[in-house]
């Protein structure tokens, strides 16, 4: 099975005054999904803040960019794809369900949304007990099967910056009492931070994804009989290098972090299945 993952892409709208911002974002998004979307997998996947603040002409012309593709395509919300509108109001756009889980032959994939709704002034995230009530199901369900869950906060004090005020899902939430509930392997996909980083805590591998704005690529997942591979995949097109710069230095609610990429650990990992389960 494989499938490949995006960070934050904070898709903007563009102010037309300004010469050549539209022509930059049009010629950059189009190209970056395009290259995300042609690529042969069983799933494509975003991990939240796929628009810049959740207008819906941003919502709409994202997913339009991307049903051009024949794709199965998932989103897990993001703090900024909920600030201009309720969550209602982003879902019935982009016809994506808040929560579920897919069972597959392979493995068990689990999306949440961590996103806190219109509240501009706290970015961190939050999952109510309606979602962790259902969560610990699913982790229970699962069984010995690989899982991996898709989410755009990280889980507080794992990956790079997750310990920053507003960096995760709030310290609050016992995430871990879920988590320690699984048996075999897990892996935990999450942006937010703008940040790569891949960090091991007992059975979980946390990988962290930065924004494609600072860091022009992606995560491919294989999901092999006795492993997990992620890799990374960099685009280096002119329509993507050439523009970005025009990109973060006009459009409001980023800042271009040029650290983003880490060390090559903090992007690529090999996770094995076969020991862990010849370890229980």
């Amino acid at each position: 099975m494989k499938l490949v993952v995006m960070g934050d892409l904070h898709y903007h709208e563009a102010d037309e005054t300004i010469p050549g911002w539209m022509e930059a974002r049009n010629d950059f998004y189009r190209t970056f999904l395009g290259r995300f979307m042609e690529l042969e997998a069983d799933v494509h996947i975003s991990l939240g803040d796929l628009t810049n603040y959740g207008h819906p002409s941003e919502l709409r012309e994202v997913y339009g960019m991307i049903r051009q593709h024949e794709r199965t395509f998932y989103h897990a919300l993001g703090n900024h794809d909920l600030y201009a509108q309720t969550r209602k109001e982003v879902l019935d756009i982009t016809g994506q369900a808040r929560y579920h889980a897919i069972t597959t032959e392979h493995a068990v994939l689990v999306f949440i949304d961590t996103a806190k709704e219109m509240d501009f002034a706290d970015w961190g995230g939050w999952v109510d007990e309606e979602q962790l009530q259902w969560l610990e199901e699913v982790v229970r369900a699962s069984g010995t099967k690989p899982l991996l869950l898709f989410a755009h906060h990280p889980v507080y004090n794992t990956t790079t910056h997750s310990d920053k005020e507003k960096g995760s899902i709030h310290p609050g939430i016992d995430m871990w009492n879920i988590l320690n509930r699984k048996e075999g392997v897990g892996i935990y996909f999450n942006g937010h931070t703008h940040v790569d980083s891949i960090v091991k805590r007992h059975n979980w591998t946390f990988v962290q994804l930065s924004a494609c704005l600072d860091q022009h690529g992606l995560r491919i997942v294989e999901i092999e009989r006795d492993e997990i591979r992620i890799s990374a995949a960099d685009f280096t097109d002119a329509a993507i290098i050439d523009n970005v710069e025009t990109l973060y230095n006009n459009m409001k609610h980023f800042k271009h972090n040029p650290n983003a990429r880490g060390q090559e650990t903090d992007r690529e990992c090999v996770v094995a299945l076969r020991l862990a389960a010849e370890q229980k």
